[in-house]
């Protein structure tokens, strides 16, 4: 094996090799630094000139120096200039490549594609605040277009928007009140004067004010009390007050309330006025929606249609009865200590067990001549500083946190405030009908209980979670109820059913419209013919395996009373 010598070039013309031979087709040209360089080469080309310059020569045999040699790009593009300007163009994209989202704050769910990346924690509490925000958003933009609109309208279904007493072609409309004229009425009464307290009241026990939700009590159930809703011309102190012409209006608390918080109704109502000689009366029909509590009535969200669904609004009504009930015979001391008035229950027989409650016959002077007999209702009494408080009793009731927006086990503790105002939004009518029936008794403090279901679908079991006192005037400022305004809404009422001439009449809340009507109606109407067939038996809201115990309706003569009570639903 012989090892050759590579050739050395010699340079006879000075030092170093001599100068190299430049390879065709590969151009030069002095630079300097501030110059931008241009390619030194493309591999990727493959130029086919055999069409565009069929003078030059072979590319074929100089294929190695195809990659240098850039002077077929200026021919191409001076041949097809005109042709193809935009064939030699290229567009590079300048944005830098996406960047991977690594880290070490990684959610993976298996659920989910494998290959997908999950995102990180912080983009999802982004998009958790995002959501609610556009929630927040929507509940603005309900409420804006609520108060633009009309607090009443487009809130419901057509299911709900059904006049509470069916409209005989009989009847005669003589007039229809807009609610937007009740704003402007305002009438001051003077004290009223008490003519009768009768019954008895048993002791508030304050223990109840130291329930939370983490020590809620369960709602027991009092099927042996009786309650009574007797109406105005049942009653025989009314009738008796009549007869000794006491006054030229009568009416009860829960018809009064209704009429002075009409502008926030939602609901249809109705109220038979008789028109008898120079008295005038106020009555309820049997089986009315007064008997009832109304739930969720002011709220947004609508309720579900079907009247057998416990969550419809006739169902959540017979429920709020029911709660309200047997939680104003709980929050009491049951010893047998009761504070007893001048007369017995007028509606109760004797021996029977009633529930603790006091009537105060009130009469109130609203012109010269005319004057105002009402009966209120207490239902409770307590001790301070050796002086005897009226108390009346109701309860709020939760049925589905869903459809309020507020879960009372994780607010009530924390937030009361928020849990009160989101009633006061749902409920603004109920509340306002409570704090007026508390004026007009003149009741020392008001107690509020919050009642809500063990499971959201059952409706027959419930906690009491608190229970909360507020004194009457501050809340009715707190919940923007003018007394001034409720009295003269009642007085303009009342002035315009005085004009009217001996008979029958009603007043009809629209279903759909803030207003109300007045109708004449036959002297008959409501007693047989024209009061609404109840439920069947085994269609009423009634505790499962459990006996309820209906109320007896006793048959008199005219110038008997007939004991009407509440149907109670376990």
């Amino acid at each position: 094996m012989v090892f050759e010598v590579a050739t050395v070039p010699f340079n006879p013309g000075g030092w170093g090799p001599p100068e190299p031979t430049n390879p065709p087709n590969i151009p030069f040209a002095p630079f300097s630094r501030s110059d931008k360089l241009g390619r030194i080469a493309d591999w990727t080309r493959n130029l086919n000139t055999s069409n565009t310059n069929p003078n030059r020569s072979n590319n074929r045999n100089n294929a190695s120096d195809s990659a240098f040699d850039f002077t077929l790009d200026s021919d191409l593009y001076s041949t097809n200039n005109d042709d193809n300007n935009d064939s030699t163009f290229r567009l590079v994209d300048g944005k830098p490549p996406p960047r991977p989202k690594f880290g070490p704050k990684w959610r993976f769910n298996n659920n989910q594609n494998r290959n997908q990346l999950p995102q990180r924690r912080d983009e999802e509490v982004e998009a958790k605040r995002r959501e609610a925000e556009k929630d927040r958003a929507r509940r603005d933009r309900i409420y804006h277009n609520r108060s633009a609109g009309g607090a009443n309208q487009g809130r419901r279904e057509s299911a709900i928007m059904k006049s509470s007493v069916d409209i005989q072609p009989e009847w005669n409309m003589l007039d229809q009140i807009p609610f937007g004229s009740f704003s402007k009425l305002s009438f001051v009464v003077s004290e009223p004067e008490d003519l009768l307290l009768c019954g008895g009241l048993e002791y508030y026990d304050r223990s109840f004010d130291r329930v939370t939700p983490k020590s809620e009590r369960r709602l027991e159930r009092f099927k042996n009390r009786n309650f009574f809703k007797v109406t105005t011309t049942d009653d025989p102190v009314i009738r008796r007050f009549a007869n000794e012409d006491k006054a030229t209006v009568f009416a009860t608390d829960a018809i009064l309330s209704t009429l002075m918080c009409a502008p926030r109704s939602v609901y249809s109502w109705d109220i038979v006025v008789q028109r008898v000689g120079n008295k005038l009366f106020f009555d309820k029909r049997d089986g009315s929606q007064l008997d009832l509590l109304s739930v969720h009535e002011t709220s947004q969200e609508p309720l579900p249609e079907a009247k057998d669904d416990i969550n419809s609004a006739y169902s959540l009504g017979v429920e709020a009865a029911y709660i309200n009930q047997n939680f104003s015979q709980q929050v009491l001391v049951r010893d047998g200590n009761k504070v007893v008035f001048y007369e017995a229950n007028p509606f109760a027989n004797v021996g029977e067990e009633v529930a603790s409650v006091a009537y105060r016959y009130r009469r109130w002077k609203l012109d010269e001549n005319l004057y105002l007999v009402t009966r209120c209702e207490l239902q409770s009494v307590l001790d301070v500083n050796n002086q005897k408080q009226f108390l009346t009793l109701n309860a709020l009731n939760e049925f589905d946190s869903k459809y309020s927006g507020v879960d009372w086990r994780q607010k009530l503790e924390t937030q009361r405030g928020a849990v009160l105002a989101t009633e006061l939004k749902n409920n603004a009518n109920k509340l306002a009908k409570w704090t007026a029936q508390a004026l007009l008794g003149s009741a020392d403090m008001m107690k509020l209980g919050y009642v809500s279901r063990v499971h959201p679908r059952d409706h027959f079991n419930h906690v009491i979670l608190a229970v909360a006192g507020y004194k009457p005037k501050d809340f009715a400022s707190q919940i923007n109820l003018n007394t001034a305004n409720m009295w003269g809404i009642v007085k303009s009422i009342v002035d315009l059913c005085m004009k009217l001439g001996e008979g029958k009449y009603v007043l009809v809340k629209d279903p759909a419209k803030p207003q109300v009507r007045i109708y004449e109606v036959p002297a008959d109407a409501f007693e047989n013919d024209y009061v609404e067939e109840p439920l069947p038996e085994n269609e009423q809201v009634q505790p499962p395996a459990e006996n309820v115990e209906g109320t007896a309706e006793t048959s008199v003569a005219a110038t008997d009373v007939e004991d009407k009570e509440i149907d109670t639903v376990p």
